[in-house]
């Protein structure tokens, strides 16, 4: 009842925002893009936009980042977007879930299999529901998929210890992960026991062994230093997380026709190189992970991905999704 509500006064909101804005009259008038997002400078989401969406763009339009959450707070940007107040933001599958039950499927463990599995799946038909349902309720137009990193299990133990290549390996596992219903529910797909904990109480539980592992990407395993921890990492890849490239609709139709073409491909092209720098980033730190001794494999990905869906269809999680929507993104797959 709250997201209809929800998303019944944002209805209201978009017609306004369309209506109140005001395009460039002239070619030499340019709009000004203003992009909020949480992430820093450096994020590589951030570098690939000011880099390469920007200067495409740069004959019609500033681009305007604003980091760190300073311009709208994070959580906030779509309400901003559907107001008028904001022309460009970076949105999450959980983040349109809360308006868009059905927009869970892509936040969920073994849905998207790698970064090109993520494109493949965004580009397809089957997402169009999906963003049409966006654009007319919430007046954003998702233009491309940036992809964030894959997460994976990170134990105490060594491989000689204990070797993970199915879930039923990870049985009475202690594994950290995020305290939400879902993150929960997640590890218990994955054959653990979830155990729930704050971010910073991890490195203390793994040195101690209240906990077996956790699960992050790889940049985390460095920056928090779990590696000093822990002994090996095991490339479950159960999550391949994502951002969407969030677009004003009203802003867009107000765009020529060149412009749009423009604006699309920007995304496209900004998208592809974020991509391309987190894939090389994920790599130089498999190696400097190796070069700490830690043992790096990947386990049977199709067991893992088998038995968690499984453990999905007919669970609450799954009730929002479509009818036969799991499937066609499987098949787009390896």
């Amino acid at each position: 009842m709250n997201s209809i509500t929800r998303r019944m006064l944002l209805a209201c909101a978009v017609s306004v925002a369309a209506a109140g804005f005001v395009p460039a009259s002239h070619a030499a008038d340019k709009i000004t893009l203003r992009m909020s997002t949480p992430a820093s400078e450096t994020d590589q989401r951030s570098v690939a936009l000011a880099g390469v969406f920007a200067p495409a763009v740069a004959d019609f339009a500033t681009y305007e980042p604003h980091y760190n959450g300073s311009l709208i707070a994070q959580g906030s940007e779509l309400e901003a977007i559907a107001s008028g107040d904001l022309e460009m933001s970076i949105a999450s599958a959980q983040e349109l879930a809360t308006f868009f039950p059905e927009f869970s499927i892509f936040a969920t463990g073994y849905v998207h299999q790698n970064a090109a599995h993520q494109v493949a799946v965004f580009n397809d038909p089957l997402m169009d529901p999906f963003k049409k349902k966006v654009e007319d309720e919430l007046g954003v137009k998702l233009l491309s998929v940036m992809y964030l990193g894959r997460r994976n299990v990170n134990l105490r133990q060594s491989k000689d210890e204990l070797t993970v290549m199915k879930p039923e390996d990870l049985a009475g596992v202690n594994l950290r992960m995020p305290g939400s219903d879902a993150w929960q529910f997640l590890g218990k797909a994955l054959g653990a026991n979830p155990t729930p904990m704050a971010f910073t109480e991890i490195y203390t539980a793994l040195s101690t062994g209240s906990v077996d592992g956790q699960d992050n990407p790889l940049p985390t395993v460095v920056d928090a230093k779990f590696y000093e921890v822990t002994k090996q990492v095991v490339l479950t890849s159960h999550l391949v997380d994502l951002n969407y490239v969030a677009f004003s609709k009203a802003v867009w139709d107000k765009l020529t026709p060149e412009q749009q073409a423009a604006v699309q491909k920007a995304a496209d092209d900004a998208a592809e190189s974020g991509r391309q720098a987190q894939l090389k980033k994920e790599e130089d730190l498999v190696a400097f992970l190796r070069e700490k001794g830690m043992d790096i494999y990947e386990p049977d990905l199709n067991a893992f991905r088998t038995h968690v869906q499984a453990q999905y269809v007919g669970s609450e999680f799954a009730k929002s999704w479509p009818e036969g929507v799991l499937d066609k993104i499987n098949a787009l797959g390896n």
